[in-house]
């Protein structure tokens, strides 16, 4: 069978390679000390008004408001859209994630840090399932409004918008003193890397039926 190479294949390959090679460095010496580093600033800033925002973010990140804002879209794309397809799709790429996300912990089963913690937190730590969650659903929630937003300013708000959310939700996991930076950007990485190959195989099947049409 034959591969078309497009952008976000490319991005899926380079993710998953650069995924792989924090993987294999985790529990590394250089690897904890650039956690540690990380770590030490971002906890450096706690206050009572940081914590409130940021416990705030990483409660959108849970597995609850992730699955309710889900929904949420899901009636959106079917009743006053009518985009089935991409109600489909958003479905995949959030539960698939998810999935994706319990299997990579079983397999490296990494404690979670245990220097300073703001919140309790339960399960393995690597890579991160609010950071998953996070740039899988936001990701995927800007690239299908992207798609119909016709302005260049429109579209740039919509990046700039999903990536405070991402990141912030990665950050509030650190600051928390739940997770690792590592575990942090091997989560992006990893639904970097899964949210782009579901947007190639997307795109390809919607190529396909269009073919089919003609």
């Amino acid at each position: 069978m034959k591969i078309e190479f497009s952008l976000t294949l490319m991005i899926s390959i380079i993710s998953a390679i650069g995924f792989g090679w924090i993987a294999l460095w985790i529990g590394n010496a250089r690897v904890l000390n650039f956690d540690q580093t990380i770590i030490s600033y971002v906890q450096g800033r706690e206050s009572p008004l940081l914590t409130t925002i940021l416990t705030f973010f990483t409660d959108i990140g849970s597995g609850v408001s992730i699955s309710i804002i889900t929904i949420i879209v899901m009636i959106v794309l079917y009743k006053f859209l009518g985009h089935r397809r991409e109600l489909m799709f958003l479905a995949w790429v959030v539960i698939g994630s998810a999935l994706l996300n319990m299997l990579l912990k079983l397999l490296f089963q990494r404690a979670r840090p245990t220097l300073h913690r703001i919140v309790d937190a339960n399960g393995y730590s690597f890579p991160s399932g609010h950071s998953m969650a996070a740039f899988s659903l936001y990701a995927a929630i800007a690239f299908l409004v992207w798609k119909h937003v016709p302005n260049a300013i429109g579209r740039m708000f919509i990046i700039i918008l999903s990536s405070i959310f991402i990141l912030t939700i990665g950050v509030s996991r650190i600051y928390l003193g739940v997770h690792y930076p590592s575990d942090i950007i091997g989560g992006y990485l990893m639904s970097a890397c899964w949210l782009t190959a579901s947007i190639w195989s997307y795109q390809r099947y919607l190529e396909r039926l269009e073919r089919v049409r003609l």
